[in-house]
């Protein structure tokens, strides 16, 4: 880590001289991306050699979450500041040995990048739908593919507000804003949970959503389009009766929201394909299977078994080895729920990758017994062993909680450095 740490010293003058010539783009970013200078970002060769030892397993998918959360603390100010911040996110990342970063750039229905759909997002200049002076996508992949990561970004499809403060205040420019605003359009918008979201029956809805992607892989060399566990966030018939008596048909109301969900995927997954067949779909379900069919109407099971939907999932697996229930089940200890997801009907060619709790570090998975394996600094390594033997990747949510955890630093920085050691151990492959 020192090591890590002087190489991002050595190159922070240059950085900073070179971000005075990288102050233009363009709307076509993956033009810009060869011409930017990579030379404020660490390449390859410029990172800490981790270990000279042969490796010994094989992982096509390793990979780090950046989240809306991240970005609360991050100076985005000035592109100056942001791509320090964004930088030393890089170069930790690359240092640990994962081999790409997943950024949230659509939290809120909004952009962390520049859209002509979805305001800006209130996360980089404090108010959403300011005009942005530089754009932070292209600034992130950039510096991944200038370091060798890959960089896949993270999208909420529904969400407008989290609550009244996240964000306050909606653009005008909002399509949420427009459509409530009109009378034929106002059922695309519904209020659950104390927020704001957009209603996944609504066809015209999932065209916005779907050209919202479309506009990200036309605009940056993203290696990756990821969606989170967010679907409906309500199981009330009150949150979108009307939507169904309109559309439902003779489906349940449950068959109907899942058809919702899996009918935007659907479309997602095609448009990536038809403009760049390279770039990956992927979905983080929750860790429970049944919860994501009768909760969120998330349809794994058709995800995973059946074409033309994602090319991988990535189940929240958030428990640890000695979880129990209240009632004593062991059923989501972290071996048993890895296994039954294992077992579901599984399509050739759609993979698992599943991802880690880096946030349970000192704190524990609520198990009814007791516990010392999340204050042993080495949990998250000997899941990513453990699995190594069943899939072919993990990820790991979220960074914070591995390099800026200063409730539980110590056990942080010794999770890094297990985790950093099996990964070195660990040959990449192509995914």
């Amino acid at each position: 880590m020192k090591k890590g740490l002087i190489s991002f010293v050595i190159v922070l003058f240059i950085l900073i001289v070179i971000s005075f010539f990288t102050r233009r783009f363009t709307q076509d970013a993956k033009t810009q991306q060869e011409s930017q200078s990579v030379s404020v970002w660490k390449t390859p060769e410029e990172l800490p050699q981790q270990t000279e030892k042969e490796p010994e397993k094989k992982l096509e998918y390793t990979a780090m979450w950046i989240s809306y959360l991240e970005w609360e603390s991050v100076d985005f100010s000035s592109q100056d500041n942001f791509t320090l911040a964004i930088s030393e996110m890089i170069t930790n990342s690359a240092s640990l040995g994962v081999d790409r970063i997943i950024v949230q750039v659509r939290p809120f229905g909004d952009a962390l990048y520049q859209s002509e759909i979805f305001p800006a997002s209130h996360l980089i200049t404090g108010k959403q739908g300011d005009v942005l002076t530089y754009d932070p996508l292209q600034i992130m992949v950039t510096g991944a593919h200038a370091a060798g990561l890959k960089i896949e970004a993270w999208v909420n499809p529904y969400r407008i507000q989290l609550n009244t403060e996240k964000p306050a205040e909606l653009a005008d420019n909002n399509p949420a804003v427009q459509w409530a605003a009109r009378e034929e359009t106002v059922s695309y918008v519904k209020q659950a949970a104390g927020g704001l979201y957009y209603n996944p029956g609504e066809p015209k809805v999932q065209q916005m959503i779907v050209d919202g992607i479309k506009e990200i892989i036309a605009n940056y060399a993203v290696d990756g389009i990821v969606f989170d566990d967010y679907f409906y966030p309500s199981t009330e018939p009150e949150f979108d009766e009307d939507t169904y008596e309109k559309y439902g048909g003779e489906l349940s109301l449950e068959e109907w929201r899942r058809q919702n969900v899996n009918s935007l995927v659907q479309l997602v997954y095609a448009a990536i394909k038809k403009q760049n067949p390279e770039c990956s779909f992927g979905i983080s379900p929750s860790g429970n299977i049944m919860n994501n069919m009768t909760q969120q109407y998330s349809d794994v099971v058709t995800w995973l078994s059946q074409s033309g939907y994602v090319d991988y999932l990535a189940p929240q697996l958030y428990w640890g080895f000695d979880y129990r229930t209240k009632s004593g089940s062991e059923a989501y200890a972290f071996e048993n729920v890895l296994e039954e997801w294992l077992n579901l009907p599984r399509l050739d060619g759609v993979k698992l990758y599943p991802v880690l709790a880096a946030y349970r570090i000192g704190e524990g998975d609520g198990s009814s017994v007791q516990s010392t394996e999340w204050e042993t600094g080495d949990n998250l390594a000997r899941m990513v062993e453990y699995l190594q033997e069943k899939t072919a990747g993990f990820s790991l949510y979220r960074y914070d909680f591995l390099y800026r955890n200063t409730k539980y630093e110590s056990l942080a920085t010794k999770e890094l450095a297990a985790l950093q050691l099996i990964l070195a151990r660990t040959e990449h492959t192509v995914e």
